[in-house]
């Protein structure tokens, strides 16, 4: 039979922007959802259907607006960004040949609606791309859904499956449960499980609605009040199947393309891949290995950098001979690309299933070394097989590649491997060329860079409760996962080293900063940091016991029993009883009971401010006291934090499992805290921490001579700074003087304005615009700094560290005043803070490499600008010496940096 498709043109532009990272060409036009769409487009195209459409919604109200003046009415205004690339996209559709319909008066629903109803009754099957629920009406023996986005369809039982009623139950459905998104009435705290209960039961919405007495409790209730809307609800939900329409079903044939306009459009909106394919360049056949399932042959092209990705020929290595000549082959490669298949996450906990080898793009080998499901092939020894790789991955002489390489060589060194040479980390490569553009997990890499599609985790070991361990995992399909991992890796590394290449600063960067820092990191996490469980024992239950006295008051407070941990509780009691003004709401137009909102109405009653303690105090207990005990390695007695190098944009490092960035440090739980991180008996532990440093860096930066004065000659530079600003001796500055000045430098360094400095000093608006035009006055190089690193972000697009990373900031063009101040508040900051966090690594990987093997003092913890030691005591002074001065020696700026260094039992006490 002929098939029609209808692409839901609407549908397609909103999933593919709210799907794909905020993409801009060089020009700086947003480009994310016009590429997402443009590749939906390019495969509908390979299904080569007879009839084909595009049909989105035309300008204006149309009849359900009518019907219901409120229809919609809750959508929030289409972002700049968004609205910037229909344009760009209806050209597209139009060069590429697709007839185009809208219709004014009616919706792209009712379009579709009435096409497909008039296709399938011509024999024609139809086939709608969409990705919207209220298209599962549409269904029926000539009409299935596909989603373009999850390469699902959708017939009839699929229906079913998913919403649990039949399609031509679907309207009633959607008219019991309303629709927030469109503003159509339903029955309050109707969900598509008691919708489908209902219409399961009484078949349709009038039996319903004919049976409302019958149904008990608070829905029934919420049922019986929905009556007299229900009809309306029906009427908005339901699909036209009637629309007059200029064009039939047959009038839809694809129609010729326009070369010449798709060509430019290609070209101006940098879809490379796309202009190949155009120019008829042809893409490379599926050469992947038989022994791969049939369900993994993919193939796809890239418009991101033009990339063709082809899937390999992969080996599944079971026997000796096999492992020999690979271990040939990776002895005589120039690089080797590997990556280890594991029991867990946790690599000071995970145990090695398998490894994956490349030394070629398309080549890859995957050696299963503890599959034990029933029936698993005979696999080579696990101990023997990393005997022999040990001499090849120690050899610090033979060049090793990995995605996010820390994880394999914790992984390794749990069997006695300490993996050297790892020059290369296609992770890291990403992360310094452009930390922005994409998040740097292999997955997203190898979309964006490769234009390809890995096979997911879960497509080999399942979801959720269904999902098997990898050691469960079938060779055939264990192989073409973990194989893959090593050649796509490889290819990301041949895509982006090149890319480094042609930037001498950012290749210095990776080469001088982040690839020495991996086994730095590597090794802090191996050696942990050790934890006084019993003091987290009794904290946790003091804070338990003061998260009851909280209770108990609020209860006096509100006059009965509640819940502190509902927002639907608290929004009953703070603005309907207690009738305290509402000043954030939620997305939906509830009154907010998040931290923002409770601290703006703190000052005004008691109870707001007893709950941000109470959550306070239960944050505290979930994240700290009650889950650093849970997290202790049995085989080590320490707590082993994983450092994620690619994660903040800056080049901040982060901190998981346990978070060491976030534990409170000025409040006295905080500090508690801190004192269960200890040194063991004969050691103590060294704190150094760098003294204003992103202050420091901006003296440098700006070249402010009152600034570097101030720092050059010691002084306070908060007092410093209240003095100029006030007009004041620096002897004559009082308290609130110094903190209003120390508010204003670090509050310029993130772009604080005249309302924020004056929310923060509980200041008149007026008074803090005084202030910080004083500041200006006085120290007018900060002033130039910061509209010349705005005028050079909008120029370049980037600004950079004073070692030359980049952050990109995709707003700074952007037409929403909003994201653009964003933005230029990013442009002032980043360069601080990432020339910061770029100074304390190369400090670590100094220190480190003076450290070398010596037992008696190590490197355990980076926090902010902070590291962290377990010195023995005897050495204290030495090694708090050497560090000064290898801290104080990472960078050479203007003024001096300082270092401050305490030691104590604990690491509370080295403060």
């Amino acid at each position: 039979m002929p098939t029609l498709i209808l692409i839901d043109g609407s549908s397609y532009l909103f999933r593919a922007f709210h799907a794909l990272p905020p993409l801009t060409n060089a020009a700086g036009e947003p480009t994310g959802a016009l590429f997402g769409v443009v590749n939906m487009l390019r495969n509908s195209l390979k299904a080569k259907p007879d009839y084909i459409a595009f049909v989105c919604d035309a300008s204006g109200p149309t009849f359900r607006d009518e019907l219901y003046p409120e229809y919609k009415a809750n959508r929030p205004p289409m972002p700049e960004e968004l609205r910037a690339q229909i344009e760009p996209m209806m050209e597209i559709v139009k060069a590429l040949g697709f007839p185009i319909l809208r219709v004014s008066g009616v919706e792209a629903d009712d379009v579709i609606g009435t096409l497909a109803t008039q296709a399938a009754a011509a024999g024609i099957d139809v086939v709608v791309s969409t990705g919207d629920k209220d298209m599962a009406q549409l269904v029926g023996p000539h009409v299935t859904l596909s989603n373009s986005m999850t390469n699902t369809t959708m017939n009839a039982a699929g229906v079913f499956e998913k919403f649990g009623v039949h399609p031509n139950q679907i309207i009633d459905f959607l008219s019991l449960m309303g629709d927030s998104v469109d503003n159509i009435p339903g029955v309050e705290k109707c969900g598509p499980k008691t919708a489908a209960k209902w219409l399961a039961e009484y078949g349709t919405l009038d039996a319903v609605m004919d049976n409302a007495a019958k149904i008990g409790g608070k829905i029934g209730e919420n049922l019986r009040a929905a009556l007299p809307q229900l009809p309306l609800s029906r009427q908005l939900a339901t699909i036209r199947l009637d629309v007059p329409l200029d064009e039939a079903p047959t009038d839809l044939a694809l129609r010729e393309r326009d070369v010449d306009a798709l060509r430019r459009l290609y070209a101006r909106y940098e879809f490379n891949a796309a202009l190949k394919e155009l120019d008829n360049k042809p893409l490379p056949d599926d050469v992947r290995g038989a022994n791969v399932p049939a369900q993994f042959r993919k193939q796809t092209t890239s418009d991101a950098d033009g990339t063709l990705a082809m899937q390999g020929v992969y080996d599944c290595v079971v026997d000796q001979a096999a492992f020999d000549a690979w271990l040939e082959k990776l002895r005589a490669a120039p690089i080797v690309a590997i990556d280890t298949e594991t029991t867990s996450l946790d690599p000071m906990r995970a145990e090695i299933v398998g490894l994956s080898f490349a030394v070629e793009a398309g080549k890859a080998a995957y050696v299963p070394l503890a599959h034990d499901y029933p029936g698993a092939p005979q696999q080579l020894d696990r101990d023997a097989v990393l005997a022999a790789l040990k001499p090849l991955l120690e050899d610090p002489d033979r060049p090793k590649l990995g995605q996010h390489a820390k994880y394999d060589i914790n992984v390794f060194s749990r069997y006695g491997i300490t993996m050297r040479g790892v020059r290369y980390d296609s992770m890291l490569e990403s992360y310094v060329w452009n930390s922005t553009a994409t998040r740097h997990d292999m997955d997203s890499l190898a979309r964006r860079y490769l234009g390809y599609t890995t096979i997911p985790y879960d497509a080999v070991a399942g979801k959720g409760a269904k999902q098997i361990p990898f050691s469960q995992v079938a060779l055939e399909q264990a192989s073409a996962y973990a194989a893959e991992d090593a050649d796509v890796t490889l290819r990301l590394h041949e895509t982006l080293w090149p890319k480094l290449a042609t930037e001498p600063g950012l290749m210095r960067v990776y080469e001088t900063i982040e690839a020495p820092l991996i086994p730095v990191l590597a090794r802090m996490e191996q050696r942990g940091v050790l934890i006084d469980t019993n003091a987290l024992r009794v904290q946790s239950n003091e804070l338990a016991k003061r998260m009851h006295e909280l209770q108990q008051r609020a209860y006096d407070i509100a006059g009965r029993t509640f819940s502190l941990d509902s927002p639907k509780q608290l929004q009953a009691i703070l603005f309907e009883e207690l009738k305290l003004p509402i000043v954030v709401k939620t997305p939906t137009g509830q009154p907010s009971t998040n931290e923002e909102a409770l601290d703006a109405i703190a000052d005004q009653h008691e109870l707001p401010k007893l709950i941000l303690d109470y959550r306070g105090y239960a944050k505290l207990r979930s994240t700290y006291t009650d889950k650093l005990a849970e997290i202790v390695n049995p085989r080590t007695g320490r707590v082993h934090t994983s450092y994620g190098q690619a994660i903040a944009a800056t080049g901040r490092l982060s901190s998981n499992d346990p978070n060491l960035q976030n534990i409170p440090i000025r409040t006295e739980e905080g500090r508690r805290i801190r004192q269960a991180f200890v040194a063991p008996p004969g050691y103590r532990i060294l704190a150094a921490d760098y003294s204003q440093i992103e202050l420091r860096i901006m003296a440098h930066l700006s070249g402010d001579a009152g600034l570097l004065s101030a720092f050059v000659g010691g002084l306070d530079v908060h007092r410093a700074t209240a003095a100029e600003v006030f007009g004041l001796p620096p002897e004559q500055v009082d308290s609130n003087q110094r903190r209003a000045a120390k508010a204003i430098n670090f509050g310029l360094m993130y772009g604080m304005g005249a309302f924020g400095l004056a929310r923060q000093l509980g200041i008149a608006r007026n008074e803090a615009n005084d202030y910080i035009a004083r500041y200006f006055a006085r120290y007018p190089g900060v002033r130039t700094f910061m509209d010349n690193i705005r005028e050079q972000a909008h120029r370049d697009g980037y600004v950079e560290t004073v070692f030359g990373r980049r952050l990109y900031l995709d707003d700074i063009r952007a037409r929403n005043q909003n994201l653009r101040a964003g933005a230029e508040r990013a442009a002032i900051n980043a360069p601080m803070q990432g020339t910061a966090a770029d100074i304390i690594k190369r400090a670590m990987i100094a220190v480190d490499g003076w450290l070398g093997a010596r037992d008696d003092a190590r490197m355990l913890m980076q926090v902010h600008d902070e590291l962290v030691f377990e010195v023995r005591e005897d050495v204290l002074d030495e090694i708090a010496t050497g560090v000064r001065e290898r801290m104080s020696g990472a960078a050479e700026l203007a003024v001096p940096l300082v270092v401050d260094i305490g030691t104590g039992r604990n690491w509370d006490e080295a403060h």
